[in-house]
């Protein structure tokens, strides 16, 4: 006979809770009266003290308002308890986890649904209390309006700053705000006045972007189309200033529209010191609406964004760019993507070739062992890939959710091959109009 003694189990262990603790602070005024540093040493030692429950995580977002719900830490939050990691999530208070009703409702009753049990603990209030919904409810309708006044009343002040001539915010590219008046910055001005030169010489803003990014090389400021963009529609540029050309219309989302009449705008001449003067502002807006003429009937290309924010370049990590590309010798374009360093700084500060999407497409559907008639909708991609990298040698790496790597490499089709019946159309027309103006030549 053998005998074995089988040690006991640690049963504390197995009963103890998974706890975590979120903290968020949205303003100075927050921040100076409990800070996020107290918050997080006094959530992480009280978890530590319990004696049946284990620290998980803290997640603590800063200056963000309690309204919205794509707070990085919240949201990382939610991704650990679906997880399964989290059986407790404690917090401050009903104020401090979500200012509005629907999103609190939502989060609580996912959660519940879960297994977790929320503690508001200013509140003395739990989420799975028999009560615990009622009085949620009623406090975060409260901590709403709250919130709702709060705006109403910024609001209210904006619009009387507004109505006198004085901006609430001023932060722009060649000026700087000294005792609430603009200054200019000499050295920021002179960019802003090349810009203005170069597009009025007929440059494009991208190839604009990359000029400036070289000459000005060590300026902490990369620039872009869009930025490009602003700068030459910007009037403030002119001494003049147009107040409330965006509003938010809720508060709870706090999202910027552009105003299209929707609220009342004022414009106020010479308010500070100008860098382009106002004839030169002009010949460059009719010279932006000649330009988009231009555009106005060719056909869009059509696409789903599939590959958006997927493609990254394996050259500089940038993220790469849809852009319909124009045909060599023709007129036709065709979608592709590009990498963005290439896109804004040019080829010198990354070399990386763009792919065209129907070559994307194609390597795709090899990969995942689709067949060529498959429809590939980006829910398909994002359910089993998590990343693309393009490579040097027209080299593909595909990371798949499986946690596998495949790598594939492709080549743009030949000239003949990417060729349409109507780009070799036009290409013949040129040819004998080229021909025939030859023979006049030789005849004269």
């Amino acid at each position: 006979m053998e005998i074995r003694t089988i040690e006991p189990t640690n049963i504390t262990d197995l009963t103890k809770k998974r706890v975590a603790a979120y903290a968020r602070v949205s303003s100075d005024k927050d921040a100076a009266e409990n800070s996020l540093e107290s918050q997080i040493n006094y959530f992480t030692h009280k978890i530590a003290e319990h004696p049946g429950w284990v620290f998980v995580s803290m997640y603590a977002d800063n200056g963000i308002s309690g309204t919205k719900d794509d707070r990085p830490e919240f949201q990382r939050m939610l991704l650990d308890a679906r997880s399964g990691k989290l059986d407790i999530i404690i917090t401050k208070s009903i104020t401090r986890f979500a200012r509005n009703v629907v999103l609190l409702l939502e989060v609580m009753r996912e959660m519940t649904s879960l297994g977790i049990n929320i503690l508001f603990e200013n509140d003395h209030i739990s989420s799975m209390s028999a009560q615990g919904e009622l009085l949620i409810t009623f406090l975060a309708l409260h901590a709403e309006e709250q919130a709702k006044s709060a705006s109403d009343n910024k609001r209210w002040q904006i619009r009387r700053y507004f109505e006198e001539g004085i901006p609430t915010y001023f932060r722009i590219y060649g000026y700087r705000m000294i005792d609430n008046h603009l200054e200019i910055v000499p050295e920021e001005a002179e960019v802003i006045r090349r810009i203005f030169a170069m597009y009025l010489d007929g440059m494009g803003k991208e190839a604009i972007a990359r000029t400036i990014n070289a000459e000005w090389g060590n300026s902490t400021k990369q620039w872009t189309f869009h930025s490009v963009t602003e700068v030459l529609k910007n009037e403030k540029y002119t001494g003049n200033m147009l107040l409330q050309k965006t509003y938010r219309p809720d508060f709870r989302t706090k999202k910027k529209m552009i105003n299209r009449g929707q609220w009342a705008q004022y414009l106020v001449r010479d308010s500070h010191e100008a860098i382009i003067d106002q004839k030169t502002f002009e010949e460059v807006q009719l010279e932006i609406e000649r330009r988009q003429k231009r555009f106005v009937n060719k056909p869009r290309i059509e696409h789903q964004n599939l590959f958006k924010g997927i493609v990254s370049c394996g050259i500089c990590g940038a993220k790469f760019q849809h852009k319909n590309v124009r045909e060599k010798s023709s007129d036709s374009h065709f979608p592709a993507l590009i990498c963005n360093t290439y896109l804004t700084l040019g080829k010198e500060k990354c070399p990386a070739k763009r792919i065209r999407e129907s070559i994307l497409i194609e390597k795709t559907k090899e990969v995942l062992n689709l067949s060529a008639s498959t429809e590939l909708s980006r829910d398909l991609i994002l359910a089993r890939i998590t990343a693309i990298e393009s490579a040097t040698d027209n080299r593909l790496r595909f990371y798949l959710k499986d946690g596998s790597v495949k790598v594939t490499q492709w080549q743009n089709p030949s000239r003949r091959e990417s060729w349409t019946p109507e780009m070799k159309q036009k290409a013949r027309e040129r040819s004998l109009a080229q021909n025939q103006a030859r023979k006049g030549e030789e005849n004269d």
